[in-house]
């Protein structure tokens, strides 16, 4: 299996990006190491093939996004909208990310071994999130579809306008969002929380999550609840 590798202290961003986009699925190109990223925006976005990115050191915004099939392993901290709208594959940061991590993502896995920012899993379609840490204020808003674990404390508003995506939640809840609440856990949910927990190689007992999901009073508009927006 070829194996490439890119110094981006001694090669521009665009050319890592044109080979992941053009010669690595050509190739058959499964594994590309990108060194030195010092922060740089957009790195490893919009793949569309089976490969492995290994990005040492720390990204800037959007690094992953749009990802379909390929697996990006962050070795350091993320900046705003990692793996931003992935349609499936993998993103696994192995330090802290900033906001809007996994925003609008319709499928695939992200991890977060370390805390995530504001609104992590925003207007989420779809896809799952396992945050190692903790997440920020208004994470979960608007979020359609999918799941999320959250193996440290939620900031205020979680899971504001929330429709048909759940939430496992471990530590404390600062305060939750319109029409979130929480609800008893089942035997389904301990088992999808071990599963997502596995997946992202992260242990914690599932019986201490708690579920949070939509109470679907904003579903419809009732002009007799004087519902104001």
């Amino acid at each position: 299996m070829e194996r490439m590798s890119f110094d981006l202290a001694q090669v521009p961003l665009r050319e890592v990006n044109t080979f992941l986009h053009k010669d690595a699925p050509a190739r058959g190109v499964r594994q590309v190491v990108v060194t030195n990223p010092d922060g740089a925006h957009n790195i490893a976005v919009g793949l569309d093939c089976p490969v492995e990115v290994e990005v040492h050191g720390h990204a800037g915004y959007y690094a992953g996004g749009m990802n379909k099939t390929g697996t990006v392993t962050i070795f350091g901290s993320a900046g705003t909208g990692v793996a931003e709208n992935m349609m499936s594959g993998r993103v696994h940061v192995k330090g802290f990310a900033s906001n809007g991590a996994g925003a609008s993502m319709h499928g695939g896995l992200l991890v977060i071994d370390g805390d995530a920012g504001l609104r992590c899993g925003i207007s989420l379609k779809g896809g799952d999130i396992v945050v190692g840490g903790s997440v920020g204020s208004f994470s979960a808003f608007m979020a359609q579809a999918g799941r999320m674990v959250i193996c440290g404390d939620a900031g205020d508003a979680l899971g504001d306008s929330l429709y048909e995506a759940v939430l496992y939640v471990r530590g404390n809840i600062k305060s939750l969002g319109a029409d979130a609440q929480i609800e008893p856990m089942t035997e389904a949910d301990f088992a999808t929380v071990k599963e997502l927990l596995t997946a992202a190689g992260m242990q914690h007992d599932p019986h201490d999550f708690k579920r949070v999901a939509s109470a679907r009073n904003l579903y419809h508009w009732n002009a007799d609840a004087d519902q104001e927006y």
